[in-house]
């Protein structure tokens, strides 16, 4: 994709989020004039705050669902991150999510659309539900339940997929869709319910390290600076996607739980509890089109991702940490 301005503008809907935050910055860092967007129900203000600083960057606190944006100058990108994502968030904000879903992403597109920008939405791993294959590739429809707890998540990202390509095919929006799998690293909230995030708050703290149902079921970790980097390589593509990025590195969520052990030195034993309702039991992405199309794969190890994130983390905690001998 080749860019129109000297000082190209790009809009990030979710923008002070934990995924968003980092490509606010990561945006900022190769000359883009960014302007944030953010109601502030799941994202936080710390996570822009340095941001706020730069003369490029500016913030508006809007819900993008219930408003629509007016920008000023041209607009070369617009993302769409503006949902709860964390299933602690999803769960208690259910009616939020599903309106972020649709009538976000049809304010987010209609925007693109006056502006002729390209449009990414961050759709999710979620729409492929509990796969009954593995590893999944973008040409796999799902198994989904579209009454269950999850499926307010599940539901709005298969939308505004839908949304998304209506308005390529009849409307001519430069679209993209990527489908991000697990994505952890430093500006995770750590109440979260993501299993990364648990973890390591359970193992700082010297608590058991929950895991529900037998701990046999599968996650892949992909660290934020490499989801962030598949983004960027999409967002200049002129492909329409869906493309998977995530790792593919397959783990069961014990081993997960293990390594955040040997990552914090923790002493914290390992709990089994009840398993979750449609908690997915594989999850593992083919990336074998972000290979192919954007020249991208994963670069940060997993021991490395999650001892960055530790360390972010334990800074976080400090103040409620238990004293170490």
């Amino acid at each position: 994709m080749a860019l129109k301005t000297v000082h190209p503008k790009a809009v990030v809907a979710g923008g002070a989020g934990f995924l968003g935050s980092h490509l606010c910055q990561r945006l900022i860092a190769d000359g883009f004039e960014v302007l944030c967007v953010d109601d502030l129900s799941t994202g936080r203000e710390s996570n822009i705050r340095l941001l706020l600083e730069h003369a490029g960057f500016s913030f508006l606190r809007s819900d993008v669902a219930m408003e629509r944006l007016t920008v000023q100058g041209d607009v070369e990108l617009v993302f769409h991150l503006a949902s709860p994502a964390s299933p602690t968030a999803y769960l208690a904000r259910p009616v939020e999510t599903l309106l972020a879903g649709s009538l976000g992403t049809r304010n987010l597109l209609e925007l693109a659309r006056s502006k002729h920008a390209r449009f990414l939405l961050a759709s999710t791993s979620e729409v492929y539900g509990d796969p009954q294959v593995t590893p999944q590739s973008e040409e796999y429809w799902g198994h989904v339940n579209p009454v269950g707890p999850r499926s307010a998540y599940d539901e709005a990202k298969r939308f505004a997929e839908s949304l998304t390509v209506a308005y390529r095919s009849a409307s001519g929006v430069d679209t993209g869709i990527a489908r991000i799998f697990n994505t952890y690293g430093p500006r995770m909230q750590a109440d979260d319910g993501r299993v990364v995030s648990t973890f390591i708050r359970q193992a700082l703290s010297e608590m058991p390290l929950t895991v529900h149902g037998d701990g046999h079921q599968t996650r892949s970790l992909c660290y934020v600076d490499d989801t962030v980097e598949g983004l960027m390589r999409f967002a200049r593509s002129e492909h329409s996607g869906p493309v998977n990025l995530g790792s593919p590195r397959e783990l069961t969520v014990r081993r997960i739980a293990e390594l955040v052990r040997v990552v914090t030195q923790s002493s914290s034993p390992i709990q089994f509890v009840a398993a979750m309702v449609d908690d997915p039991k594989v999850r593992c992405p083919d990336i074998s089109l972000a290979k192919t199309l954007l020249k991208w794969v994963p670069a940060v190890s997993l021991e490395m991702g999650l001892e960055n994130t530790a360390k972010w983390m334990a800074g976080e905690l400090n103040d409620a940490l238990p004293a170490r001998a």
